[in-house]
């Protein structure tokens, strides 16, 4: 595999670039009419337009990527992230079309992308499970002497959800009706699949995945865990690894349940297996993501290892080179997802330019993102602009790291939830490791920025001065011709 297409955008674009850069491979971007002048096409050697700004007619057109596979001699294609990175559909044209995704079988896709199928393959190894329904609810009078029989408060979800659609608690008898009716109606909305299934809703939740890695020749090992339990709207927005709650005898449980729910649909490649674990520590299995996940960086620096490189080396047919007593938890790694959104105004989206845009540095810190300064928000994709990771040699070095590195990123233009990432590093329940999945609703108000804010516009005003100061000062010498940009040697561009 001498050339791969990456069939994304923003951050994972670039990351994927970049390990491949490492090995040798050449890379070719895809890019929409919106990402013209992105970063990532920008670091490719070879680029493609394939199509408007809508998602729809550009990153989600399989047939666009693959025809931009046979124009550029790409052999394989990673998806990132997102997008088409768990279609079934699309991976098995990739495989039709005598191309090599580099990700896992278009029928492991399939199980584990539906709720049920991935319950039911996972219960063949007697991986624990929430109580509930095994199958989609369809009769309303059983669902309801279900419901009684498990006990409320329940939970109705999607089979074909994530993100939180098709998802709603039931308190009480009551409100089973509406709630189901309301779920099935999103569900159908969201996936055109309308099927739901029941569990017991767990009140105090902490969410816990685990990395998995699977070759072609039957090995499979996991990467232990990360904590994902800081979320807003069932979506994620704090990450750590290790958790801070997780025994070592629990760790080993829970690692050898998520290989075996990779082994029971005979995984290959990065794959996550999410569990929930409740207030007694007894964990259950949750669902299965096939793909990369964002917070993929704090697995790699706790480990060492770079999880796209396995991934291309899976791909090409190569045993691991590593087996699961080679495998080490050092270290605390923290991430903090940066997105342009107001945690003041219920983190809701916010578009515009980056009028400032300046980087964290220093020890132990990473920093993914697919921008720079004076570049738009665009409207049409996920508003995320960045992944702030720090490592420390513990927890506490990794925490007081991240406040640091928090400090001294520079965004105005727009708003962002880095206030917001401080805020949760500095929160009592955080450093304790005392939280769940609720610590948004049980912690956050708004207000609670308003400090932070206008300390944020104070620098911003400076740095605004200071910076048509030097652009005053620049245009007394008018003769000097900056140097000609050099990105565009030696690549190509269709």
């Amino acid at each position: 595999m001498e050339k791969i297409l990456i069939a994304n955008r923003g951050e994972i674009a670039l990351r994927i670039m970049r390990s491949a850069r490492e090995m040798g491979i050449k890379t070719v971007a895809v890019f929409s009419e919106a990402d013209r002048n992105a970063l990532h096409v920008r670091y490719a050697d070879e680029a493609v337009c394939i199509g408007p700004a809508p998602s729809s007619q550009s990153y989600l057109s399989g047939e666009k990527i693959i025809e931009a596979c046979f124009k550029t001699g790409a052999q394989g294609i990673h998806p990132g992230y997102g997008f088409l990175s768990e279609n079934a559909a699309f991976a098995r044209m990739v495989k039709e079309a005598g191309l090599t995704l580099i990700g896992p079988s278009p029928e492991a896709m399939e199980i584990m992308g539906n709720k049920l199928s991935a319950k039911a393959a996972a219960m063949k190894y007697n991986i624990p499970m929430v109580p509930g329904t095994e199958e989609a609810v369809t009769d309303l009078q059983i669902a309801q002497n279900r419901a009684q029989e498990i006990g409320f408060p329940i939970l109705i979800k999607a089979a074909a959800g994530g993100g939180g659609k098709g998802m709603r608690i039931v308190e009480k008898p009551a409100d089973f009706v509406e709630q189901m009716d309301l779920a099935v109606s999103e569900a159908t909305s969201a996936f055109g699949d309308g099927s739901v299934f029941i569990e017991r809703y767990v009140s105090s939740p902490r969410h816990i995945e685990i990395q998995v890695l699977g070759d072609n020749h039957g090995n499979i090992v996991h990467l232990f865990e990360r904590d994902c339990s800081v979320q807003r709207r069932h979506q994620k927005v704090v990450e750590e690894a290790p958790s801070s709650i997780l025994s070592e005898e629990l760790r080993q449980k829970m690692g050898e349940s998520a290989v075996n729910a990779a082994r029971s649909c005979n995984y290959t490649g990065a794959g996550t297996v999410e569990f929930i674990l409740d207030e007694n520590l007894d964990f259950f299995f949750l669902e299965m993501n096939t793909r990369l996940q964002v917070e993929h960086p704090v697995t790699e620096m706790i480990t060492g290892i770079d999880l796209v490189k396995e991934q291309i080396k899976i791909a090409r047919g190569e045993k691991l080179s590593f087996k699961q007593e080679d495998l080490k938890i050092r270290g605390h790694a923290i991430e903090v997802r940066v997105y342009a959104e107001d945690p003041a105004n219920n983190f809701l989206p916010d578009i515009g330019r980056l009028q400032t845009y300046i980087t964290p540095k220093g020890p132990g810190v990473r920093v993914d993102d697919g921008f720079e300064q004076g570049m738009e928000i665009p409207i049409y994709y996920d508003p995320m602009i960045a992944k702030l990771v720090t490592y420390g040699k513990d927890r506490t070095e990794a925490i007081e790291r991240m406040i640091r590195a928090i400090d001294e990123y520079r965004i105005t233009g727009i708003q962002t939830t880095l206030a917001f990432g401080k805020f949760v590093m500095q929160h009592e329940a955080f450093i304790s490791g005392k939280f769940d999945t609720h610590f948004v609703g049980k912690y956050f108000l708004p207000e609670y920025l308003s400090t932070e804010n206008e300390e944020e516009a104070m620098i911003a005003a400076l740095i605004g001065a200071e910076f048509m100061m030097q652009k005053s000062s620049s245009i007394i010498n008018t003769d000097q011709t900056p140097a000609a940009s050099s990105w565009h040697k030696n690549r190509k561009s269709y």
